[in-house]
């Protein structure tokens, strides 16, 4: 069984990133043969720099190998370098309707807040679909709200295959991952970078420190009691802690002369200690760039040999010519 994720290259991952996905992504790589990919062409809808898009794109694979993913287990690639996604994306463009990418969430979403989205935008869940089928993808590991992009995929395959009336697309399956976490940011609401709320998996010490004291919280005094599971830090500590250990801080938070503080500490204390591990083999990789490089080129032709098969069986039954060279 193959499933297949991609990832938008946004740089440096945080906690949120992990929880919400990445853990349960290395996990899976030892059940199923796992496709990776960085997204890059995902990311142009949003006018990204390109030497920043560049620089991301690195780093979001050596995030990826710190934190587990492993190349002997995984194919690991990068979106752009297998062109024939972009062919397919043309070419099933053709019998997609428009309503079913009006009714798209990304699409919905940038109009409900005036922001004048571009083709690239429009497209993004046909773009999602060719990622998806041109790999014969037998799951997608998703959130619940990420569901309908693959009900669309799904919705895709299934007309072309009853267009031409030949099983060319496998029809992909969500593996609903219930398990996620939403995580929340230091402000409260979801982490997100757009938000500006993250604490950053490999940022400096001195960084990482400073977001976590920066988690706002309520203005009780030192002395006096408190409430954990009102409060943020208490919900992120709980995502790096045992039963026991966050037993000992909520008796901390309700028996007073326990701030805020002595809490932020020591869930700064709790990240680096679980990612130590991680960081180390992060500056391990940043010392290597080239190891880097060769993984995304492996990864890369794998998944280009796959699709140029693919690709090329979609365009015969389009009655396209193949190569008369």
């Amino acid at each position: 069984m193959r499933s297949l994720s991609g990832v938008k290259p946004t740089g440096s991952l945080h906690i949120g990133n992990y929880f919400g996905a990445i853990k349960q992504f290395i996990k899976l790589q030892n059940k199923y043969e796992g496709f990776y990919f960085v997204a890059d062409y995902h990311s142009l809808n949003t006018g990204i720099e390109p030497k920043t898009l560049q620089k991301a794109s690195l780093e979001i694979i050596s995030n990826y190998l710190a934190l587990g993913l492993d190349p002997d287990k995984s194919t690991i690639f990068l979106q752009s370098q297998v062109p024939e996604v972009a062919e397919l994306t043309l070419l099933l463009g053709n019998i997609t309707p428009m309503g079913l990418l009006q009714r798209a969430h990304s699409y919905k979403d940038k109009i409900a807040k005036d922001i004048q989205p571009n083709h690239g935008l429009f497209s993004y869940p046909l773009l999602m679909a060719s990622d998806i089928l041109l790999y014969d993808s037998d799951l997608v590991p998703v959130g619940r709200d990420q569901k309908q992009h693959l009900e669309i995929t799904r919705d895709i395959a299934i007309k072309f295959n009853n267009t031409y009336n030949q099983k060319v697309f496998k029809i992909p399956e969500p593996l609903i991952l219930d398990n996620l976490a939403v995580v929340k940011g230091t402000d409260g609401r979801k982490m997100s970078k757009s938000y500006g709320n993250v604490i950053e998996i490999f940022a400096p010490k001195k960084k990482l420190k400073k977001q976590v004291m920066g988690i706002i919280t309520d203005s009780i005094p030192l002395e006096q009691p408190k409430d954990p599971d009102k409060c943020n830090v208490f919900s992120i500590y709980k995502l790096f802690s045992s039963k026991e250990e966050q037993e000992k801080m909520r008796s901390n938070y309700l028996g007073g002369n326990y701030g805020y503080g002595h809490a932020k500490l020591a869930l700064y204390n709790k990240i680096l200690a679980y990612f130590e591990r991680c960081r180390i083999k992060k500056q391990k990789l940043e010392a290597n760039p080239q190891y880097v490089k060769e993984v995304l080129e492996i990864g890369s032709s794998k998944a280009r040999n796959i699709a140029i098969k693919k690709i090329s069986k979609v365009k015969k039954v389009m009655g396209l010519i193949g190569n008369i060279y």
